[in-house]
């Protein structure tokens, strides 16, 4: 019961923490903003550890199957970071914000093809935006997009390594998957792999979906330019770790899928086993 409790308030801290980052890094920080920074990081630190401190399932799914919300965790924390070192470059010089900055913009430039989702995200600025920033918009596309790549990697790679989630020990399906109801009818395996495929084209689609959408409402309402520092980081944060993470949520479900589809066959072969 301690260790849950423990594991649950250093969780909680590291949410808060991660809310925190562009408000403590970056100057000039407006005290509405300071006030809305430490409402939500109040609110996302205490679901955070009511959710792990309980026994029972809430909404985080894959609770107790590491290493799924800690890569994602990492991921979500290094985009943020280093998104505000990028903003911070425009402000204080330093060898780490130049080559953050610099790293970044070569990754951006690398990725800006036409009809790929860096482009698509820059044009959805407005026809009057600076060049420097489109420049800057770019480089935090490029780096945070890459950031998802290299996770959404990195997981297949564990997943194919370490044989997850039989890595983690025994899993349970309802406290891993709780908003996934087992009784709704229909074969188990079939929905879990249908559930998992529509995770993954949904993730593939929303880096392109999102842009369009953004510039609809910019055409229709007001214009999305993101000249907002913090509007900036959370918006392009959101835009390539939102469909990195439906891309493993779905891997994650054919995985569980295969799982129980496995143990299905194991025990209809034992029960043609002679006692």
């Amino acid at each position: 019961m301690l260790s849950r409790l423990t594991g649950a308030l250093v969780r909680a801290f590291l949410v808060v923490l991660v809310i925190s980052i562009p408000s403590l890094m970056l100057p000039g920080v407006s005290s509405d903003t300071v006030q809305i920074v430490a409402l939500v990081a109040f609110f996302a630190g205490a679901l955070t550890f009511f959710e792990y401190a309980s026994v029972y399932p809430g909404l985080v799914e894959f609770r107790d199957a590491p290493p799924f919300n800690r890569i994602r965790f990492v991921s979500l924390m290094a985009t943020v970071t280093l998104l505000s070192v990028v903003v911070l470059a425009r402000h204080e010089t330093t060898t780490l914000t130049r080559f953050v900055d610099v790293l970044g913009s070569a990754m951006a430039h690398s990725i800006d093809v036409p009809y790929s989702p860096v482009r698509l995200l820059v044009l959805m600025l407005p026809v009057d935006a600076s060049a420097a920033h489109i420049e800057i918009v770019r480089t935090a596309a490029g780096i945070s997009y890459m950031i998802s790549l290299i996770s959404l990697a990195y997981f297949v790679l564990i997943l194919r390594a370490l044989g997850w989630p039989y890595a983690s020990g025994g899993f349970n399906v309802w406290v891993n998957l709780p908003t996934f109801d087992p009784t709704a009818g229909g074969d188990v395996v079939e929905r879990l792999r249908r559930d998992g495929w529509f995770n993954i084209a949904l993730g593939f689609l929303l880096p392109f979906v999102i842009p369009a959408v953004l510039k609809a409402i910019s055409t229709s309402f007001t214009p999305v330019t993101l000249e907002n520092p913090h509007t900036m980081i959370w918006m392009v944060t959101a835009w390539a770790f939102l469909p990195a993470s439906l891309f493993m949520r779905g891997i994650a479900m054919g995985r569980v899928a295969a799982m129980i589809e496995q143990k299905r066959r194991a025990n209809h072969a034992a029960d043609f086993i002679p006692a």
